[in-house]
């Protein structure tokens, strides 16, 4: 896994869980308590309330992200950026300052200006907004969208996301985002559900992840709780994504979800990591299958990443026999204990096709699961 330097804030495996604040001067944005048009009163929210509350890094948003508004041209965001840019020059705190924009031209300015990262929210769409991120050497989080910059992470379904991410390639500073919430109206919280279920994948990229998962609605749907009742399931939600390989959480509850962050990083696995060799996260097939792409290896080596463990009953000698033979080990007596790698299960099922008994319950589990 890549560790980003962000303005001299390392990002990554061997590093503490990042928290990004948010910050808003954008008079359309929903959520009250973070947006501001006056540069003092900014100034000291960031201080106060994020800098001060353990923010590593503040978000400016020029926009906001409900699809009832228009989308801002560069030319509107522009003439946004003074208040952002007088913002960050009275901040007496210490952070990493980063602007959501998705123009090439107004990620340019604000670096110039001041900032020190990008939050690009139509994952380089703007197919130049890479070139600017390496001219001035900053951090870039590049979120999933389609290549349009009218459409920011307006994709549904989870392959499809992790492909989007690497639309226009990466910069060496990239950190990648799944693309949380509803930015489209085809997005269910289903979709949602199965991109954070499906988390650890994204480190195939090799690349650090960043999630924005804070108060979101597919984490309120499980408990039925309203926006201002949500933050319990938000901070629940953080230690799992930290704990599944998340580096940057966003969030607007800042101090909860510091900690939050730190109870996932403290209890997440513990992976060999030294010069030459990086045990990787890997928990499924899928995931193997990504960093296998992102090396270049034979896709059926990640059949052996994987493997499953069961307890399983009533198996007789000739059934020990068989699933020995099949490579699968058994240990015990009755119950006895069955595991094997994924690939070896999934083989494992195709030939005991027809048998009955335990073979048959364990054949049935390994179509479906392993």
């Amino acid at each position: 896994m890549q560790t980003v330097d962000a303005a001299g804030l390392p990002i990554g495996d061997g590093h503490p869980p990042r928290i990004m604040g948010v910050l808003n001067v954008s008079k359309e944005s929903p959520y009250d308590p973070s947006v501001f048009d006056d540069p003092d009163e900014a100034a000291a929210y960031v201080d106060d309330e994020l800098v001060g509350e353990g923010a590593d890094i503040v978000d400016v948003g020029l926009e906001s992200a409900n699809k009832k508004f228009d989308v801002l041209s560069p030319e509107q965001e522009l003439d946004r950026l003074d208040t952002a840019v007088e913002t960050v020059r009275r901040v007496d705190g210490d952070a990493v300052f980063s602007i959501e924009t998705r123009y090439a031209e107004v990620a340019d300015e604000a670096l110039s200006r001041g900032f020190d990262m990008v939050n690009d929210i139509c994952g380089f769409a703007d197919p130049e907004m890479p070139e600017v991120c390496e001219a001035h050497d900053v951090a870039v989080a590049k979120m999933a969208s389609p290549p349009d910059l009218e459409r920011p992470g307006a994709i549904e379904d989870v392959d499809e996301i992790y492909d989007a991410l690497a639309q226009n390639g990466f910069t060496d500073k990239t950190i990648v985002d799944p693309a949380f919430g509803g930015w489209s109206e085809e997005k269910t919280l289903a979709d949602d559900r199965e991109t954070f279920d499906r988390l650890r994948e994204f480190r195939g990229h090799g690349h650090p992840i960043l999630v924005s998962i804070n108060r979101k609605n597919f984490l309120r749907e499980v408990a039925d709780r309203s926006t201002e009742e949500a933050l319990p399931v938000s901070l629940a939600a953080t230690s799992m994504a930290v704990e599944r390989g998340a580096h940057v959480i966003r969030t607007h509850d800042v101090a909860e979800t510091r900690d939050a962050a730190l109870i996932g990083h403290e209890f997440r696995r513990d992976r060999y990591d030294a010069e030459g060799v990086e045990e990787l996260d890997v928990t499924t097939v899928a995931e193997a299958e990504h960093h296998v792409a992102r090396l270049d290896g034979d896709l059926d080596a990640a059949g052996d990443a994987a493997a499953r463990a069961y307890e399983v009953r009533g198996l007789d000698t000739g059934d020990r026999a068989a699933l020995e033979d099949l490579g699968v080990a058994v240990a015990g007596d009755d119950p006895a204990f069955v595991a094997a790698p994924v690939g070896t299960l999934r083989a494992a099922a195709d030939a005991l096709n027809g048998r009955d008994g335990p073979l048959a319950d364990l054949a049935a589990a390994w179509t479906t699961h392993a």
